[in-house]
């Protein structure tokens, strides 16, 4: 599978980030940093504080301390949509779609911020990449499987040719065999057409297999971080992650 990438990807990164709800952090000091090319995953326990990592960079949750740039450009709590005009991508683990609209409107509405002779043309370089959707256009978004959803999902994205890709916990109830497909084929191949790839995956073995540097939090913070192998040749983290009960 190739891409093609209307941009090249930049380097997105957080520093001394705190960030939480009604001014109360749910994660503090965090220094993190993902470059063109590479998947960086971010793995840990359910109530670490992933899904509120990812969501303080795009301008959802609100920043406390700390900054975040994208190309060197600060959009700390910048809106989303001004965020989105600076070519981050933000897929959400869940309201990713809108279920009452057809998949070709789902599509088009990703490209809201496009001129509009240039939407049909994007939605073909879509369904290029995603080819299965083009024969569900008409369809429901409602109507769709778990794995042609999240195709649909990260199609919306894909529709202003993002350069830095953010994806929350893209396989969450996908079976097994769908799951493995989304991440090593489409996922990996964002980062292998230069795309800038950060990923929050609880499936930490399968999320190990496409990554080039993964981060582990606990607890709100930053435990440990590395290459993968060099994490799994850790005993901490083999056990806490990779051991028996682990969801993969």
């Amino acid at each position: 599978m190739s891409v093609e990438l209307s941009r090249p990807g930049v380097v997105l990164n957080a520093s001394g980030l705190s960030a939480g709800y009604e001014g109360r952090a749910i994660v503090s000091d965090i220094t993190i940093e993902a470059q063109p090319g590479h998947v960086v995953s971010v793995v840990g326990p359910n109530g670490s504080g992933k899904s509120t990592l990812l969501k303080s960079l795009v301008g959802v949750v609100r920043v406390l301390e700390g900054h975040v740039t994208v190309d060197g450009k600060e959009i700390t709590n910048q809106t989303p949509e001004h965020v989105a005009t600076l070519g981050v991508g933000y897929v959400p683990q869940i309201d990713d779609v809108f279920p009452p609209l057809s998949v070709k409107e789902n599509l088009e509405i990703g490209g809201y911020l496009l001129k509009r002779g240039d939407v049909a043309s994007r939605v073909e370089a879509v369904l290029a990449f995603f080819p299965k959707l083009s024969a569900m256009l008409a369809r429901r978004a409602g109507k769709l499987s778990g794995g042609e959803r999240k195709m649909l999902a990260m199609g919306r994205v894909l529709m202003l040719s993002p350069s830095v890709l953010i994806l929350d916990e893209p396989t969450a109830n996908l079976a097994p065999l769908v799951a493995t497909q989304l991440l090593e084929e489409y996922v990996r191949g964002f980062a292998d057409a230069g795309a800038t790839v950060l990923i929050v995956e609880q499936r930490a073995k399968a999320a190990l297999r496409i990554s080039d540097w993964t981060y582990v939090l606990g607890g709100g913070r930053v435990v440990l971080s590395g290459p993968p192998k060099e994490l799994e040749q850790n005993p901490v983290f083999v056990d806490s992650f990779l051991g028996g009960g682990t969801r993969r």
